[in-house]
């Protein structure tokens, strides 16, 4: 029976022939910007495409197919790896800094300040230096920031030009631009000590990290500064944040310069208990985390242990994840069932998550299906559980979820699973399963359809199979983000056929957002009809 086409449906598929065609062929107008809900959890998932075509469409409603989609929550899972940015350490490169302390990072600004003296004869000048730093041409921006000093000594932006181009030198990295870089700081301090970035300890900063590189190069005075730098590191009490930062950049250029020494230094930097030290303890587990050899097992377990800062502790115990023994293991499971600080605990789940070892697979089971303990650190185990392969821990999973009670857990079970190869089958089953529940099913459903390997002539055969309305919306979405071709004669035919109107103007949106062109010309046959 042919169905006619109504009024809603007709303007569903004219705004999705629009956003079908070229954008050549559109006339350039700006978007309003509508929001169907909260889609940020759709952020970051390269399999969702087209989202940001729901751009611009007015009045549009019924976009439920994409709730159910909680379990996206599921990634929070990922939280665990903020400690991860630490392992750009792997990357080539001679110097720990590069890779050190996010947190540090901060100290050596990267971004030049927006101008801010219009009526300034360097103000034009000053532009062009910040346009080329920004763009990375540092010999370019070195030469701008240059001028700026020669030309307009007495302007505004003088003081700390010299920084810039100190700054822009060092990120050239020769050793002629490094002793340059070294001399205008240097200039920088006896003549302009009340600059921005003298005042904040950015040109000291900078300066240690100048003397590390330079020292690495067989620069004797530069390496006299280093060692100085590093004693001065040591004993300070009570340094502000920013001289901390002087201090971290100073240590960390002496370590370089002389590894030899680092472990006895880092194990005298540890052994300190005063609260003043704390941020340089945490760097230091840092840069013991990075080294090999018998004395780091027993540094990082010996500061989880009895450091009296908790964040140095849940340092030291995320870094175990870096030490691969059963010692380590030992210590990070009596972690889990004797700590109450949920934020070590958490740590100790990622350490253990980082062992590729059937104990510490086991122990992540253990914790998965403790009912006692805590909900977001079971959720953790889950996630990292549905990060390993082996198919112990996938049928763990099955049975887990079989026995689990409470529906959020159920839905990052089901997330888990997702990720692991295999399981493609057992999320049909379960999307398929009328004694569970629809929120369920529809959570299972979109992952089974995210995996390549679930067959789109399955999927495609299950829409006339459905009885629950919900379902059937479900599977619209899940066809619109599969790239097949069946996938696009799936949803014109549900277009053409399904007497539910809601359905069809689902089936029509997501048609309009399709690339195959037998999409668009669909459309404008169900426009004409």
């Amino acid at each position: 029976m042919k169905m006619r086409t109504s009024i809603s449906t007709m303007l569903v598929a004219i705004t999705s022939v629009a956003a079908a065609m070229p954008a050549a062929a559109q006339k350039q107008k700006p978007n309003k910007t509508v929001f169907y809900g909260s889609l940020d959890g759709l952020a970051g998932l390269e399999g969702l495409k087209g989202l940001d075509a729901l751009k611009g469409l007015e009045g549009l409603k019924g976009l439920e197919g994409l709730k159910g989609l909680e379990g996206l929550e599921g990634l929070q899972g990922l939280e665990g790896l903020q400690g991860l940015h630490a392992l750009e350490a792997v990357a080539p490169t001679n110097y720990i800094w590069d890779a050190f302390d996010h947190t540090d990072r901060r100290s050596l600004r990267a971004v030049v300040p927006a101008a801010w003296q219009d009526q300034d004869p360097a103000n034009g000048l000053y532009k062009t230096a910040r346009d080329e730093l920004n763009r990375n041409n540092h010999t370019k921006a070195a030469a701008t920031f240059a001028q700026i000093i020669t030309r307009y000594p007495r302007s505004a932006y003088t003081p700390d030009a010299y920084y810039w181009q100190a700054f822009a030198l060092y990120k050239v990295g020769g050793e002629s631009e490094l002793k340059t870089a070294r001399a205008l700081l240097e200039k920088q301090r006896t003549s302009f000590p009340r600059a921005a970035t003298v005042s904040s300890k950015e040109s000291a900063t900078l300066l240690a990290r100048i003397n590390g590189q330079l020292a690495g190069r067989g620069d004797s005075e530069a390496a006299q500064d280093v060692a100085r730098g590093a004693d001065r590191a040591i004993s300070q009490q009570c340094p502000n944040d920013d001289e901390d930062d002087v201090r971290a950049a100073a240590l960390n250029s002496f370590l370089n310069m002389n590894s030899e020494q680092a472990i006895p230094l880092l194990k005298q930097i540890l052994a300190r208990r005063d609260a003043c030290s704390a941020k340089l303890r945490e760097k230091a587990v840092f840069i013991v985390s990075q080294k090999r050899g018998p004395d780091v097992e027993d540094m990082l377990l010996g500061t989880a242990r009895n450091d009296p800062s908790t964040r140095v502790r849940e340092q030291a115990v995320f870094w175990l994840s870096q030490v691969n023994t059963e010692r380590a293991l030992v210590y990070l499971e009596d972690i889990l069932k004797t700590t109450n600080d949920d934020k070590i605990a958490d740590k100790a789940i990622f350490a253990i998550s980082q062992h590729n070892s059937a104990r510490a697979s086991q122990m992540l089971r253990d914790y998965a299906s403790n009912q006692n303990a805590e909900f977001k650190l079971r959720d953790k185990a889950i996630f990292w559980l549905g990060q390993r392969r082996g198919g112990e821990n996938g049928n763990f999973l099955k049975d887990l979820y079989g026995k689990e009670k409470d529906a959020k857990l159920k839905d990052k079970i089901i997330f888990a699973l997702s990720q692991q190869r295999g399981n493609e089958s057992w999320l049909m089953n379960l999307a398929t399963n009328d004694n569970e529940s629809v929120e369920m099913r529809k959570k299972a459903l979109f992952w089974a359809g995210q995996n390549r390997a679930t067959s789109l002539t399955e999927l495609a055969g299950l829409y006339d199979r459905m009885k629950s309305r919900e379902m059937k919306d479900q599977l619209i979405f899940v066809y619109s983000q599969r790239h097949e071709k069946e996938a696009v004669d799936k949803l014109m035919d549900i277009a053409r056929r399904e007497q539910d109107r809601e359905l069809r103007k689902k089936a029509v949106f997501w048609l309009g957002q399709s690339k195959d062109p037998r999409a668009a010309e669909f459309l404008m046959q169900l426009i004409n009809q």
